[in-house]
């Protein structure tokens, strides 16, 4: 079936359909910006590698038991059965733990690569993932500067799998199952401004203590996970050179222009050769 007069004014439609949305998504990533969102405080001075926030997540999202102390490998990822880890690490001033998990960016790459809007960053801070949206492309997991998204390769009906700072705990008034029972409160949950006004305080309190910095602040464009540390925290395995914008903010330009140079105009160009091919003398109108 050609297309006809309709159908390419239809096509059109749809293509500043596209352009709108995209000037809508831009506005609503800068309105992002203005919100404020909640977070969790690790104090990496005063945790002592209990793990018990790895056992209170196995718990909450029902995951399997974490690992022995005696069968756990010297650095450890996050994985399909596993939201968040604990390692130790050997620095410069003696052995210090690190927790890991998704760090929920202010402006998560993973949400922007999204084809589907499966991963979403809520009004509340956390980013989550809707498995009913979700088309399995795994674009989130490339994207994302924090290895955070795991995928279920052998399952049957595989998810995506990351900590999702118990968002459904939240929307009940209760904080993350992590946070809620730090022995060493070493896990701080609030709102990601009192959160940065108390590393603050920490940091010029004990100078001695703490490296000047707050990691998450600004890496990445801010994250919803901050962290303290008394080393440089390189040496608990965080990379401390992500750039400081976010990373969606470096295709955005690009992005909106796609539809007008890949849409627009091969609709443009297509329009115009089918009607010229029914203007010809052996031509049928086809808009009948």
């Amino acid at each position: 079936m050609g297309l006809n007069r309709r159908n390419f004014f239809k096509l059109l439609g749809v293509s500043g359909m596209t352009l709108a949305v995209g000037k809508t998504a831009n506005a609503a990533s800068t309105e992002n910006a203005t919100v404020e969102f909640y977070g969790i405080l690790y104090d990496s001075t005063r945790c002592k590698g209990c793990r018990g926030c790895e056992y209170d997540c196995a718990d909450a999202h029902g995951f399997p038991e974490p690992l022995p102390a005696k069968d756990i490998p010297a650095i450890r990822t996050t994985n399909e059965t596993c939201n968040t880890v604990v390692n130790r690490y050997k620095t410069s001033k003696g052995e210090v733990f690190i927790k890991r998990q998704c760090m929920h960016c202010n402006e998560p790459a993973c949400v922007a690569a999204c084809l589907t809007q499966a991963m979403h960053k809520t009004k509340m801070g956390p980013v989550t993932w809707d498995g009913d949206k979700c088309m399995g492309c795994r674009y989130c997991m490339v994207s994302c500067p924090f290895d955070s998204p795991k995928f279920e390769f052998h399952s049957p009906n595989p998810k995506i799998q990351k900590c999702d700072m118990c968002f459904e705990r939240l929307k009940t008034g209760e904080s993350p199952a992590c946070a809620f029972n730090c022995p060493n409160e070493a896990l701080l949950y609030g709102k990601r401004r009192d959160l940065l006004k108390e590393a603050r305080r920490r940091i010029y309190e004990k100078p001695d203590v703490y490296l000047d910095q707050v990691y998450g602040e600004h890496a990445a464009g801010g994250t919803g996970w901050l962290y303290l540390s008394p080393v440089p925290f390189n040496e608990l395995g965080l990379n401390n050179s992500l750039q400081q914008s976010s990373y969606p903010a470096l295709t955005t330009g690009f992005l909106y222009s796609v539809p007008s140079i890949f849409v627009l105009v091969p609709a443009f160009l297509m329009g115009i050769y089918q009607a010229t091919k029914n203007n010809t003398p052996n031509g049928k109108e086809e808009d009948e």
